[in-house]
């Protein structure tokens, strides 16, 4: 996939967002069950086993949806998604972090996370 523009990908964020919000219930439901088939693991009512491999597949139906746009899903706990981009002849990445509301950072490709920085747009 190409580049995103600062505006086109915020629109992609703005579809992206249900998905996302799906992505963060589905992991706190498959923590739980994964903790209660753990040995002496404490009882949920969210199910077993099958409920387990149901959310796993849902999860991976989910980050696939997320790459397919051409976004890269850096981080799962917290999600941290990207955009490739270019600011100004540079490569950038424009990073959405959960808790975020809206995509307001952005960070050199070379640096990673901690080079992160404000959009001035």
């Amino acid at each position: 996939m190409g580049l995103f523009t600062v505006a086109e990908a915020r629109e992609e964020l703005a579809r992206l967002l249900p998905v996302l919000d799906e992505l963060v219930r589905l992991r706190a439901d498959a923590a739980e069950l994964c903790a209660s088939l753990a040995p002496d693991g404490p009882p949920t009512p969210l199910g077993g086993l099958p409920e387990m491999k149901a959310a796993q597949a849902r999860l991976d139906d989910l980050m696939t949806t997320v790459q397919q746009t051409g976004a890269e899903l850096k981080g799962f706990a917290p999600l941290l998604v990207d955009f490739p981009a270019d600011l100004d002849g540079v490569p950038v990445l424009l990073c959405w972090l959960e808790g975020d509301t809206e995509l307001a950072w952005y960070h050199r490709a070379d640096l990673g996370f901690a080079g992160r920085r404000r959009l001035d747009c």
